[in-house]
């Protein structure tokens, strides 16, 4: 197959959506670095948005893709664990919100994914995603758009344990964790 006739096979809304997802990253981090929050928060609203449509669409009119099986959760990944780690690190502007450790257990989440995942793949097997794993992707994204507002839930919860934004980040790793159990289930049920 030629580069042409690749690219004409994987051209489609979804597969420009994903890419979209993908170039909206850096742009999030200059806009999160230099300090300005809410054009980094619209920024994540919008790359979030693609994430909604490009699946829905793939579906919808069958344009489902092997590059788009490959590519779109990548950049779901590299979405959500950027958004993570700007807001553990902070910048000039915005102060450091999520906590390290939520940020280390789901790097290392992805990397058993991502190690697993070629070593099912090098033997024939396929692990599909569920819905589990679907949720956490839906309840971090929440728990970081949350996080843009992490002052004036303080503000206003005083002696919460914990405010709205972390308990759904803490509920998005706890989803997670439930998730890597179903993946490791089901990658060791097939292997048999």
């Amino acid at each position: 197959m030629t580069a042409k006739e690749l690219i004409r096979k994987n051209l489609n809304v979804p597969n420009v959506l994903t890419m979209i997802r993908l170039l909206l990253v850096p742009v999030y981090v200059v806009l999160f670095v230099s300090g300005q929050k809410y054009a980094a928060l619209v920024t994540f609203l919008a790359a979030s948005l693609t994430d909604l449509l490009d699946g829905r669409i793939a579906r919808k009119y069958n344009l489902i893709t092997d590059f788009g099986k490959l590519v779109d959760p990548f950049a779901d990944k590299v979405m959500v664990l950027t958004a993570l780690l700007s807001m553990a690190i902070g910048s000039s502007a915005i102060p450091p919100v999520v906590p390290w450790v939520a940020v280390i257990i789901l790097l290392m989440k992805e990397l058993v994914m991502i190690i697993g995942g070629l070593v099912m793949l090098k033997h024939g097997i396929v692990v599909y995603s569920r819905l589990i794993g679907k949720t956490a992707h839906c309840v971090f994204i929440a728990g970081l758009v949350a996080t843009y507002f992490h002052d004036w839930f303080v503000a206003r919860c005083v002696g919460w344990m914990l405010t709205p934004d972390l308990l759904l980040l803490w509920l998005g790793v706890c989803i997670t964790l439930c998730a890597l159990v179903f993946y490791v289930s089901d990658a060791i049920r097939k292997a048999k």
